[in-house]
Order: structure tokens, then sequence, then C-alpha cells
């Protein structure tokens, strides 16, 4: 009996303490684990509470891993798509905001662009000169001293019939410069008379009557010239033509010969574009009808099309040592075309059908690469990278980025430029 009772006791002893250690350990764990569940509204047996909740925490516990995982990745691939987003925009442009009334302030116009027809252009280099029946020379008509009668520079206006100069004729002991002047072309007018005759029956070669006509026509403009400049032994010197002083060879005071040339008078109504060929577009020569052209000293393009311009000649073959053909046009000048002048010429070629071409101001160009802005609406525009081609100085051919019905912005591009500054989107940032 007494030994029962101490087996029972020990018993006791034991069930506690292994009840104590379990509630204490599970409630540890929970509390470390899930520190908002609670035990004490739970009746059930302790045993299959614990291992009830311990796996239902172990699960909560890895659904809430699971979901944590899933979010990350779900993170990461929004991050992704952004960055994509924000890379896209940075090559295409994305939308630009310009309203209307900010754009015409700007100037910015926008035109639908249609297929034309556009002419195959050459760009090559070249100079402006005067005609060649446009100069003419101004020559002493008497032996004597230089006097101007004005300032004379080169590049001075004049009008046919201006008194330019003056020569004082030497005094000679048979007469008058006058009366010399006089005797002379007499003698010549009957020379000259008297060849005529003999050349008609070839008695006299051709070299021979011209020499002989050369000196009548000597002795007449020196005779006129001294006739009307009201004293004996002054010679009054014009202009032959109106235009401008080329070059002038004398100076006050110089003492010149009859004949002599002392000036040259340009007229630069009528002015040639002599364009340099390389070689290797001589099997355009044939080809090419007309020309557009710009100088060094302005931005203006020069149409010959609306300045009378024609194809005088071009070279049939290439300049000994240069590789270089020459190709010469006439054109009318209003005055703004300045002849000496070198330039940048655009020959124009066989004609192009079907051809997109925009303004050379619609282009932006940004490291090496062209583009345009096109105008989507009302008071949105979006940048465009386009392939450009041949250009003939005013507009420019588009292979690739433009095509028909485009709005393109054709004035103005630069300031859509500013205005898509402040478009920009802001590049994507995530703080963890």
């Amino acid at each position: 009996m007494k030994r029962n009772l101490i087996v029972a006791a020990v018993a006791v002893f034991l069930f506690g303490a292994c009840k104590s250690n379990t509630s204490h350990n599970h409630q540890h764990e929970h509390s470390e684990a899930v520190e908002h569940h609670d035990h004490s509204h739970h009746n059930h047996n302790h045993q299959e509470s614990t291992e009830h909740h311990h796996h239902e925490h172990e699960g909560e516990h890895l659904e809430h891993h699971d979901h944590s995982e899933h979010n990350h990745s779900n993170h990461e691939h929004a991050h992704q798509e952004a960055a994509e987003h924000h890379h896209e925009h940075s090559e295409t442009g994305g939308d630009i905001i310009l309203s209307p009334e900010k754009a015409a302030a700007a100037g910015v116009v926008a035109k639908t662009v249609q297929p034309e027809e556009f002419s195959q252009i050459i760009q090559v280099s070249g100079r402006i000169e005067p005609s060649q029946n446009s100069e003419k020379s101004i020559v002493a008509n008497v032996a004597g001293i230089v006097q101007f009668s004005r300032p004379l520079t080169a590049g001075t206006q004049v009008s046919a019939g201006t008194p330019l100069l003056s020569i004082s004729a030497e005094k000679l002991q048979d007469g008058s410069p006058v009366e010399r002047a006089r005797i002379a072309y007499q003698a010549a007018t009957e020379e000259y008379e008297r060849a005529k005759r003999l050349i008609e029956d070839r008695i006299i070669s051709e070299k021979d009557f011209n020499a002989i006509r050369e000196r009548y026509e000597n002795a007449s403009l020196t005779y006129q010239a001294v006739s009307n400049s009201g004293t004996d032994n002054c010679a009054s010197v014009t202009s032959p033509s109106t235009g401008y002083i080329k070059n002038i060879l004398v100076r006050e005071g110089d003492y010149v010969t009859v004949g002599q040339t002392i000036a040259t008078i340009a007229q630069d109504d009528v002015l040639y574009l002599i364009a340099d060929i390389p070689e290797r577009y001589y099997g355009y020569m044939n080809k090419i009808s007309s020309a557009n052209f710009s100088t060094t000293y302005s931005d203006a393009i020069y149409r010959l099309g609306t300045m009378n311009g024609k194809k005088v000649s071009y070279s049939r073959a290439l300049e000994t040592g240069s590789g270089y053909a020459s190709m010469t046009f006439s054109f009318s000048n209003d005055g703004s075309v300045v002849p000496g002048s070198y330039a940048r010429i655009y020959l124009i070629a066989e004609p192009k059908p079907n051809t997109i071409t925009v303004p050379m101001e619609a282009l932006i160009e940004e490291q090496g690469l062209y583009f345009v802005f096109l105008k989507m609406c009302e008071e949105s525009y979006t940048k465009r990278q386009v392939k450009t081609g041949a250009s003939d100085g005013s507009v420019i051919e588009i292979l690739d980025g433009v095509h028909a019905g485009d709005n393109v912005v054709v004035q103005g591009a630069y300031h859509v430029k500013l205005a898509s500054t402040s478009s920009s989107l802001p590049a994507h940032s995530h703080s963890h």
C-alpha cells in the first residue's frame, strides 16, 4: 500500500513537470513566431491544440513567405516595365506639349507632306564671275598725264557717259592736240576706205585689213574725245556703260599713251555661275539642266529657274591635272549677288517622282542623327528620327521616318525642341 502511494506520487510529479515544460516551450515558440495568437480562449486538449496551432503557424509562416517572394517578383516586373517604358519614351521623344498660342507666337508651322517630283541633286563648289560681254575696257584716247575727275575705287558704281578722268595732252610743235587728232583721224579714215575696196578684190590679207581698221577706230575715238573736251590740250574720259569699276590700272599723275587700258567697267546685271564638277559625275553632265546656289556671305538660296538662268556650256574634257570639269550658267542679277564670290552649287539633274521631302529648316541634328517633329494634334508633338537623302539646297529628300500624310513641323522646329525639354518624363525612382 505504502509502495503504491509512492509510485503514484512520482507519476503525478513527472506528469506535472512534463505539462509545465510543454506549455512553456509552446508559449515561448508562439511568442517568437506569432505574438498576436492567444491560447486562452481555446477549450480543447492542450496537446492537440499545440500540434494544431504549431502546424497552422508553420502554414501561415510558409504562406507569408511565399507571398513575400511573389510581391518581390511583381515589383521587379513592374520596375522592368517602367524602365522599358522610360527607355522607349527616350527614343521616340514621347508627347511634347505646346499650346497653340505659344506655337503661333514662336512661328511654328506644320504641313502635311505628300509625295512629289524631286530632281536628283549633285552638290559641288564653284564661283560667280561677270559675263564676258559685260566687261568693257576704258582706254586712253590721247597721250598725256592722268587726272581723276572723282575718287575712283574698285566697286564704284558708274553710269554710261559719267566723266571719270581727264588726260592733259602733250603740247606739240605741229599744232594743238585737237588739230593733230583731226589730221590723224582724217588719214586713218582714208586708209580704211581704201582697205575696204582692196579686201573685196583680195589684194590685201584679212590680217592687214584688221590692223588698218583698228588704227581707224583708235583715231576716231581720240578725235571725238579731244574735240568734245572743251579745251585744246585736255581730253575727258567717260564711262562707256553702266556698271561698276572692276579694276583701275593707273594712278593719279601717270603718263599714258593712246590706246592704253586705264580701267575696266563690269556690268553686274548678267553674271556667270561656273561649277567645278568632279570626275565621278562627268556622266551626268548632259543630264543637268539647271542649278541652285548659295554664297559664302549669305544663307539665301538662289534658284536659276527664277533668275532667267540657262546652261551656257560645259567642258568636253577634264582640266589637265585637276580631275574636274566645268559647267557654266548665265543668270540675271538683281544686285544681291556679288561677282567674284565663291558659291555652293546644287546641280539639278533628272527628276525623281513620288519623293517625300521636307524643308531644310525642318531638320534638327543631334550627335550626327537627324530628327523632325510631327504635329499629332492641336497641342501635341512628337519627335521622329529620319534618314535623309539628296538636297537641292532648300528641301531635302527623306528616305525613311516620314510618310505621306504626316503633319511635319516645317517652320519653328527649334522652338518645338525647346518645348520638348520641359515635356520629358522624369526618370523612374524606387525607395526601399
